[in-house]
């Protein structure tokens, strides 16, 4: 019983991680807190669908369809849909309708049904069209610049363009990162000291808030199905 994930970083600057997913026995699985939005393209019994995942604040549950095959494009925090801003999106998800085997609906128009080699290719069709957005301050941000206008502008444009604060972002990204050293055997207090936990309770809180598992279910991988391909995390 598993959830076989494939995972891979892209090129493009839209673009945060490109995967694929099977489903083998598996019924439910444990989603986990994530601060990118996405495109999700799976087939079940030989019927298509298609979709938009939302930015997760937490972990929780969620049905998985037993022995789907899934390709998703999770896009990099700061580009949004001009239909769906990602901040309307935050915690919940949108069916797209009329999905076929080859195409999908978005934005009034159709776009061809990616694989996981040519994900890419739609993006690029995707921004030529205008469907796809992104705030530059906020790509400068995460870069590591520091933009000329106030902290509080930087904030407001911020939390717009994904929904979250910064904080909140450094939040969940830094569990995602921990759960992955300890999946890798990382020894929890070298987890507490390198992402800068105060100490073990506070890894335990942030673990439970948006990872769903505690340091000793990553470490013997234990807990059931999860959302999250550690072992990309801990290799890219």
């Amino acid at each position: 019983m598993a959830l076989r994930f494939e995972t891979r970083g892209s090129d493009s600057p839209w673009v945060d991680t490109v995967w694929t997913c099977t489903s083998e026995r598996v019924t439910r699985m444990t989603s986990v807190a994530a601060v990118c939005w996405g495109l999700v393209f799976w087939e079940l019994d030989g019927v298509p669908y298609a979709s938009v995942s939302g930015p997760e604040t937490r972990t929780g549950t969620a049905p998985v369809p037993e022995g789907a095959s899934f390709v998703g494009i999770e896009f990099a925090v700061g580009t949004s849909l001009r239909v769906a801003p990602a901040a309307a999106l935050v915690d919940r998800g949108v069916a797209l309708p009329d999905a076929t085997r080859r195409t999908f609906r978005l934005d009034g128009q159709r776009f061809a049904t990616p694989g996981p080699d040519d994900a890419e290719a739609l993006v690029e069709r995707l921004v030529r069209a205008g469907t796809l957005l992104r705030d530059p301050l906020v790509t400068r941000v995460r870069e590591g610049h520091r933009p000329d206008v106030s902290a509080r502008t930087v904030e407001r444009r911020f939390r717009a363009a994904t929904g979250f604060t910064q904080g909140a972002v450094r939040q969940i990204e830094r569990a995602r990162e921990a759960s992955a050293s300890l999946a890798a055997g990382v020894p929890v207090a070298d987890v507490v000291t390198r992402f800068e936990y105060f100490d073990e309770p506070h890894l335990a809180r942030a673990l439970r808030q948006y990872v769903g598992r505690t340091a000793r279910q990553l470490r013997e991988g234990t807990g059931g199905p999860i959302a999250l391909d550690l072992l990309q995390r801990v290799t890219s």
